[in-house]
């Protein structure tokens, strides 16, 4: 990340240096001081610059509503109730909650994509390059929420001996699954495919659980033998739990959502101890990234 010093930032946004002086120290631009000293991320103010950006009357629609869309997550429930952003929750899915924000239905999405060529760890994962793709979005923004483990969810004491996938299919046990374009489901057809399988090869519960609660509620009523979700789910459900692998999990948004006040509340929530604390207490979440902007188009 590029840092400019105060006359390159006001050389930068066009400003005067004594006028960058007054909005940085009400909070109004973004900048970090060291040592006494004001440096501010080039990419920072790019995004501050976007956030006013004016255009013509029936260019675009009017501001998203403050509902962050997309995948089901406890920790990110719980954010949004604590962190007094006035965001509300629309979880469907990730492919729901991007198609609700290519539409201006939502300020945010949470998303955790999956694809054959992208594997855990690598530097130009999944989300990122969903994202660079996505028609309609060429403003995309990637903030970090966590790193989340996903895996088997199993009854408790596991009375399938199911370790993998692979016990799964060879032993011919019913799997909850979610519904298609959900990340979950994306998760699974990729497994399956590494496992040189399809759907048909899987005895599925129909229908589809739409949310991981839903999901765990299957396995616990003894409908299913398994199925995938995150390890906070397993925790909270009083569910086994075999962990598959760990992913990002990530808001997308426009680039000029980024600085609303109700964004900004969360994201300045990650910052906070309580944030660190309850990732803890839930399990099978890495904070890490919680807040750092991942991609910009």
């Amino acid at each position: 990340m590029e840092f400019l010093t105060t006359s390159e930032a006001a050389d930068y946004v066009r400003l005067g240096e004594r006028k960058l002086y007054e909005l940085v120290t009400e909070g109004a631009i973004p900048g970090s001081k060291v040592t006494g000293k004001w440096l501010f991320p080039r990419h920072e103010l790019d995004l501050w610059v976007l956030s006013g950006l004016a255009r013509p009357a029936g260019m675009i629609a009017t501001d998203p509503p403050p509902i962050v869309g997309g995948s089901p997550d406890d920790l990110l429930e719980w954010a949004l109730r604590e962190s007094g952003s006035a965001l509300a929750s629309l979880a469907e899915g990730t492919a729901r909650g991007v198609d609700r924000l290519q539409r201006g239905e939502v300020i945010a999405a949470a998303v955790h994509f999956h694809s054959d060529g992208i594997f855990e760890g690598s530097a130009g994962n999944a989300n990122i390059a969903a994202a660079r793709t996505m028609p309609g979005l060429r403003d995309a923004l990637l903030v970090g929420l966590t790193r989340r483990e996903q895996g088997l969810l199993l009854p408790p004491g596991n009375p399938k001996r199911l370790h993998s996938l692979s016990d799964v299919l060879s032993s011919g046990a019913q799997m909850a699954v979610r519904q298609p374009g959900s990340g979950a489901q994306m998760l699974l057809d990729m497994l399956l495919r590494r496992a040189g399988a399809g759907q048909k090869d899987l005895h599925r519960l129909q229908p589809p659980c739409l949310t991981n609660p839903d999901l765990a509620a299957a396995i616990r009523a003894g409908k299913a033998a398994c199925g995938i979700a995150p390890r906070a789910t397993a925790k909270s459900a009083g569910l086994d739990f075999v962990p598959l692998l760990w992913e990002d999990f990530d808001l997308l948004m426009r680039q000029r959502s980024y600085f609303r006040p109700q964004v900004q509340a969360l994201i300045a929530f990650f910052g906070q101890k309580r944030w660190n604390q309850r990732a803890g207490e839930l399990g099978g979440y890495d904070p890490a990234p919680s807040g750092k902007i991942r991609f910009a188009a």
